[in-house]
């Protein structure tokens, strides 16, 4: 059989073993990073000598006969809403251009204790508010399947990069979808671990009890090995789970005999022929593979969208709060005679773009005298009630599966001026986050012109062995992960 190893295992490997230095390993990916990055756009920062810094360092421990991280000279990029020391991070808004944070995010710290390469910080929507990473303020990234098409958001630098072949992994958040659905889109593999798997310290917070730091890669087991590397408990961060990093060998391909996988099958009517069709063909794997496949019902799915854009969008006008151009970022120019208060009106109207302008006005009002128990107190309730509907699916199946994504990647601009078509892209995503469950994106298939299908699990919590294993077992026996964008992408 050929090698089936992900990028990260290849590289690591061969880091380790002495057939290639991390230097060499993070200058082949700098110099990928170069052909790609004018027609995608994935990148806002590539911190080149902070890489071949960190390269140097893991190539003079192996010399010296040190034991090497489980990531040692793997290049990796990550989401420019992650704090990193000495690395500019702007969460992809004006408010931040130029911000040095004075330290690291513990994911970033993990990853450097792995002998991860941090080569730089990519491209996303404005404080991670998107699905499309049009909403930046540095410009949209690109599919590499399609430059004409989204790479999907808020994380799309980071799946677009990886997709590209030109890091073996990145770092993204997922707060409604954002690391999955741009899996979807670009091809590659996405994790949402379970709320609390992973510290949440320098994430620059978009919706605290929604928001999850995962990575993607192009296999199930090259996540779990970033995901080791990253999960675990964190005394700075309270929400984190006092539960041990799963191992990467507990996440390899795994016997599904007897593994029961629920299909909501009312839920997931009506999306496009092309995902419909990949979608079944998945299943008709899984059950290849022994799986037994199980219709389920979740009752009050279909309330998923309208809760998450209240409970995200009043957390989000809580946190963004702190963005005021006193302490750090942007401050609008002042005269002598203006006021505190019109200090902070002018630097918020010309620091945020206009979608973070409009979650943080929808989550106010909801928040507001008069409408709390009317919206967000309501959200709550139902909110409750959804992981009521999960927790009693998976107390009679092991694996909930539906389309990442109700069609394939839209053309950029497509529905910029439509919100509420772009909040719907996110539909069969949002639910993990609600309900704090596990989820992944597998690549499925792919449209009639090209474009990628991804496959979503969801799974209990702090079950990402499972998700991973079964992940690892569809890919062994298919080889959607194995196709490469054209290059250059048309």
């Amino acid at each position: 059989m050929s090698d089936r190893r992900g990028p990260v295992e290849v590289a690591r490997d061969a880091v380790a073993r002495g057939e290639r230095t991390a230097e060499s390993v993070t200058q082949e990916a700098l110099a990928a990073i170069a052909r790609h990055e004018p027609a995608l756009a994935a990148f806002i920062t590539v911190a080149a000598d902070h890489a071949l810094a960190q390269a140097a360092a893991v190539d003079q421990a192996r010399a010296g006969g040190a034991t090497l991280g489980p990531l040692a000279g793997v290049p990796i990029a990550v989401k420019d809403n992650i704090c990193t020391k000495g690395i500019t991070t702007t969460a992809g808004s004006k408010i931040l251009a130029g911000f040095v944070p004075p330290y690291d995010a513990t994911v970033v710290e993990r990853l450097a204790s792995a002998g991860a390469v941090v080569i730089g910080k990519t491209n996303c929507d404005e404080f991670a508010m998107g699905s499309s990473t049009e909403n930046s303020a540095f410009g949209p990234t690109a599919n590499p399947w399609s430059l004409a098409h989204a790479p999907g958001g808020s994380s799309g630098g980071s799946a677009a990069i990886v997709a590209a072949r030109a890091v073996p992994a990145s770092l993204g958040s997922d707060t409604g979808g954002s690391i999955r659905q741009p899996a979807a889109f670009c091809g590659i593999v996405g994790l949402k671990p379970t709320y609390g798997r992973v510290s949440r310290y320098g994430l620059l917070a978009f919706a605290s009890s929604l928001d999850q730091i995962g990575p993607f890669a192009t296999t199930a087991d090259d996540a779990a090995i970033v995901l080791s590397a990253i999960a675990g408990r964190d005394g700075r961060d309270a929400t984190s789970a006092d539960q041990p990093p799963p191992a990467p060998s507990d996440a390899r391909g795994r016997d599904l005999r007897g593994v029961r996988i629920g299909v909501p099958r009312a839920f997931i009517a009506g999306v496009d022929p092309a995902v419909e069709s990949a979608f079944n063909a998945a299943l008709d794997t899984w059950r290849e593979l022994g799986a037994a496949l199980v219709d389920i019902t979740l009752p009050n799915v279909s309330l998923a969208i309208p809760v998450y854009y209240l409970v995200a969008t009043a957390e989000a006008s809580s946190n963004l709060a702190r963005y005021d151009g006193v302490r750090y970022g942007l401050r609008a120019p002042l005269t002598p005679d203006d006021s505190l208060r019109t200090m902070y009106e002018r630097t918020r109207d010309a620091g945020f773009g206009a979608e973070v302008k409009r979650r943080i006005m929808l989550g106010t009002y909801v928040l507001s005298a008069g409408y709390y128990d009317a919206y967000y107190l309501k959200a709550q309730q139902v909110r409750a009630t959804l992981r009521d509907d999960y927790t009693a699916a998976l107390a009679t199946v092991d694996l909930i599966a539906t389309p990442t994504t109700p069609t394939p990647a839209f053309r950029l601009g497509e529905k910029v001026a439509d919100p509420l078509q772009m909040y719907l892209a996110d539909i069969f995503t949002v639910s993990a986050n609600l309900v704090g469950l596990p989820a992944i994106s597998l690549p499925c298939g792919m449209s009639a012109d090209g474009l990628p299908i991804g496959c979503q699990l969801t799974g209990r919590m702090w079950d990402e062995a499972m998700l991973l294993g079964a992940g690892a077992s569809f890919q062994s026996v298919t080889d959607w992960h194995l196709r490469l964008p054209p290059t250059p992408a048309v």
